[in-house]
């Protein structure tokens, strides 16, 4: 390895769908590189993290190829993103987490994250040097002040962020304003208490109607836009030469074949996200 790893920054928003980054066109964001579409691990906040600190990011969906070939190239990836040469797959073995293998390397390990589902108390914080719930689930901006960045070892962030999530609200949006879907309060408990999303009621369904789901979807999209505003303000905060990711967890459904939300889905949109990454210059 060599002996100028560099800071590392992985933002995911949480929920955004593939198609609600792309009809945002989040020009900051897309800065970093070439946006592709990948597919995420697990249909849930929790799981979903538990791959990415493992190093697995979203994945393509290569043919001819074994999964072991693929995910040794996937991991051999942070060579790039932390600025190293001679990082192996046997590198992350046995722990197969990535915060662990970053403090045996020197760096500060962090995180900010917005959901409660990934509170300090889970297991997901095992290798971090910090690990704070933000006081709301959808305030990135309120993430930057907290950035500390060391001269002495290189950084990594994990930032999870909400405003993508539903119920797609941005900060200083009143709750007593947020949508409230007949029957989602309930059948889908929002901000991942449990698990949102799920089959629409068969009985209720009228109530869930198309005009409402494309509002929701319409929310996310602005939230989207929102975000690429935060993350041009995080950009000038970064330290030049920082490599920064951006993805989601997961997708979401806006009624698509009767879906809801996210969880215990299986459809093609609540897999597809977003995925960008690139160095600061």
């Amino acid at each position: 390895m060599t002996n100028q790893p560099g800071n590392y920054v992985l933002i995911v928003l949480d929920s955004c769908r593939y198609d609600s980054f792309t009809a945002a066109r989040p020009a900051t964001m897309r800065k970093l590189g070439r946006l592709e579409k990948r597919w995420s691990y697990a249909s849930w906040t929790a799981p979903s993290h538990f791959n990415l600190l493992m190093g697995l990011m979203p994945h393509s969906s290569p043919r001819n190829i074994l999964a072991t070939e693929y995910y040794q190239r996937e991991f051999l990836k942070f060579n790039q993103r932390l600025g190293l040469q001679n990082l192996e797959f046997k590198s992350f073995l046995p722990r197969l987490y990535l915060p662990v293998l970053l403090r045996q390397i020197g760096y500060r390990t962090r995180a900010m994250v917005s959901l409660p589902v990934l509170n300090p108390a889970t297991i997901l914080n095992t290798g971090f040097d910090s690990w704070q719930l933000m006081d709301h689930h959808n305030d990135m901006r309120a993430m930057l002040p907290k950035l500390t960045f060391s001269e002495q070892a290189p950084t990594f962030w994990l930032l999870n962020t909400g405003e993508t999530h539903y119920p797609y609200a941005l900060p200083g949006e009143p709750p007593d304003e947020w949508p409230a879907i007949s029957g989602v309060h309930g059948v889908f408990r929002h901000l991942d208490e449990l698990i949102v999303g799920g089959k629409l009621p068969r009985a209720r369904r009228g109530t869930f109607s198309a005009a409402k789901l494309a509002a929701l979807r319409s929310r996310q999209i602005d939230a989207v836009k929102y975000l690429d505003r935060v993350v041009e303000e995080l950009f000038d905060l970064l330290p030049k030469n920082t490599y920064v990711t951006i993805t989601s967890d997961h997708g979401e459904l806006f009624g698509e074949d009767g879906y809801f939300g996210h969880g215990p889905i299986q459809h093609e949109k609540v897999f597809e996200v977003p995925f960008v990454e690139g160095r600061l210059r």
